[in-house]
């Protein structure tokens, strides 16, 4: 069983290490201890939980809009560089940055500009999946007595 520290947890979630407390204290996810002690929770369920859409951050469409494109991500507006042709727009989604590159007439008629929401939309036919090491736990060190003189 693959453990996640609550933090862990919630940065893959996109939500705050206390939503990932309140979802373990009801139930909806099981709690567990690391080799460290600390409190964690199963991979497994973390990732039943996205896939059931039961996070706050549901990548499902919430426009209303088909789309065959179902990566997802709300995020702010933190600069539009736009020349004649081509605008570059980037959002920041959550921990991520995104960067599109769209024609300056788009991004005009979308009106983006700093400070605005937007939802990036990714529909891509080659995503790159690379798997990330972990750094074992390490036991909790030793506590010392401390002798005053």
């Amino acid at each position: 069983m693959t453990l996640l520290r609550i933090s862990e947890a919630a940065r893959f979630l996109g939500v705050s290490d206390d939503s990932v407390r309140r979802w373990v204290a009801s139930g909806r996810l099981s709690a567990h201890t690391d080799g460290t002690g600390r409190a964690a929770v199963d991979g497994v369920e973390v990732a039943q939980l996205v896939k059931d859409g039961n996070n706050t951050l549901n990548s499902s469409g919430d426009d209303g809009v088909p789309s065959s494109a179902r990566n997802r991500f709300h995020g702010l507006v933190t600069d539009v560089v736009m020349d004649t042709v081509m605008a570059q727009v980037e959002l920041q989604c959550g921990p991520f940055r995104v960067v599109s590159l769209m024609s300056a007439e788009a991004a005009r008629e979308l009106g983006l500009e700093p400070g605005m929401p937007a939802m990036a939309v990714v529909k891509a036919t080659t995503v790159i999946v690379e798997r990330m090491e972990r750094a074992e736990p390490t036991e909790r060190p030793e506590r010392t007595e401390r002798a005053d003189g």
